[in-house]
């Protein structure tokens, strides 16, 4: 039995995730970011997190050689920084409020979460390529996150 790439696609759009924009310096020191749901904490000690790219994303040269890179965690009402880095737009960076983080990679003030690491591995896995970070800073603020759901920007509901 094969398996259909698109009924496996709408499967695994039923797995609701968190929003995140992940952020580098390419090589001549430009600002390189994108919109990514496939982050995940990988270990506490030490402190590692993952994150996927696809092989044919045109960013991949610039996270492969980054020596730092931050997962900036998106809350709910950054929907237009999300929409922004996911895009095809000239400066994507023109959306939100930006500083300088470890290693100068652009970390989003406003996050609701924040994650600089150094790059500790990249890993071809198929179509995509793994990356994994080693935490050196992490900061966390209150709010709601903006949540991804079965190809639509979701909020949370009531707690259970």
């Amino acid at each position: 039995m094969s398996l259909d790439v698109k009924q496996l696609r709408g499967a695994l759009g039923r797995f609701a995730t968190g929003i995140t924009v992940v952020t580098c310096r390419d090589a001549a020191g430009q600002r390189v970011g994108l919109t990514v749901n496939s982050f995940n904490a990988l270990s506490l000690d030490p402190p590692l997190i993952l994150w996927s790219l696809r092989n044919a994303s045109p960013s991949v040269a610039a996270f492969e050689q980054a020596r730092h890179f931050a997962v900036n965690v998106l809350g709910q009402a950054q929907m237009p920084v999300s929409q922004s880095f996911a895009s095809p737009v000239r400066d994507r960076f023109a959306v939100g409020d930006w500083a300088e983080g470890e290693g100068g990679v652009p970390v989003l003030r406003d996050a609701l979460a924040c994650f600089e690491c150094a790059l500790e591995s990249v890993q071809p896995m198929g179509d995509h390529r793994l990356f994994i970070g080693r935490v050196l800073a992490a900061r966390q603020a209150e709010g709601e996150p903006l949540i991804y759901h079965a190809g639509c920007y979701r909020a949370l509901g009531d707690v259970l």
